[in-house]
């Protein structure tokens, strides 16, 4: 099973690329799992036809012990296996807290050994690298990490953050960093300086996903390209992000 974490700051197109990126992954042939450990919950919506689904925090609140997997583990598009972490209420509670008990529960309920999927996508918000969501990382839940950035200035100063919390960890053994996915806002001289940060940080740019009108189209049917815009140029990207992150990943045994 490989396992991979996605992260990057708000609002800077990392749901989007993660789902078509598991879209691209599934129509490979692999069975895919994506955890969306976002407060907003939004990560999977374009694999189920743009609607929301429960969370994991939503059902243990409502059903406690009787949560079985039925109920937090939904099947999207191609197969790929949706399942959001969810949030607290606003103002009440942490966020992060909210990762810990999803992914705790997720072990509880041994979902990765009844589903056994090939890949694990954690689709992480990188604002904010505390204990919650560095839990992929920090629990050895991911071994490999890519980050989405633009050439944006706050883009850039969130992947260093994320940059420094892998560092961390990565002494310990857990999660290696992989590089950045450049997903473009087309900003002046914008590959230039997403490559310079990347250096910095000491790693290099896996991907150039190019700024594109189909992937809102698609977005506006609820769901990927590999779905609504099957002509378009952008499915042949996220085909060939989908090589370079299985290039970049290896198998791993066990499921912690």
């Amino acid at each position: 099973m490989r396992k991979i974490a996605i992260y990057g700051k708000g609002g800077i197109g990392k749901s989007t690329t993660t789902s078509n990126l598991s879209a691209a992954l599934a129509l490979k042939g692999y069975k895919v799992m994506q955890v969306g450990c976002d407060p907003k919950s939004d990560s999977t919506k374009n694999l189920m036809k743009g609607m929301r689904i429960p969370t994991v925090l939503e059902q243990l609140k409502e059903k406690g012990e009787a949560l079985t997997l039925k109920d937090i583990v939904f099947e999207g598009f191609g197969g790929v296996l949706c399942v959001e972490a969810g949030g607290p209420t606003p103002g009440i509670g942490c966020a992060g807290r909210g990762i810990i008990s999803a992914f705790e529960k997720l072990a509880e309920l041994k979902a990765f050994e009844i589903y056994k999927p090939d890949i694990v996508i954690y689709d992480v918000l990188g604002d904010v690298v505390c204990g919650g969501f560095a839990m992929p990382i920090r629990g050895g839940y991911a071994r490999e990490v890519f980050i989405v950035s633009s050439g944006e200035m706050m883009a850039l100063y969130a992947a260093n953050n994320i940059a420094q919390a892998i560092k961390n960890f990565g002494r310990r053994g857990y999660a290696r960093l992989k590089g950045i996915i450049l997903n473009a806002k087309n900003i002046e001289s914008e590959q230039e300086l997403v490559a310079k940060a990347a250096a910095e940080i000491e790693t290099g740019i896996v991907m150039y996903v190019p700024r594109s009108g189909d992937i809102q189209t698609a977005e506006n049917q609820g769901g990927t390209v590999s779905e609504f815009v099957q002509d378009s140029p952008m499915v042949k990207v996220y085909q060939a992000l989908a090589d370079k992150v299985l290039e970049l990943s290896e198998d791993n045994k066990g499921d912690e």
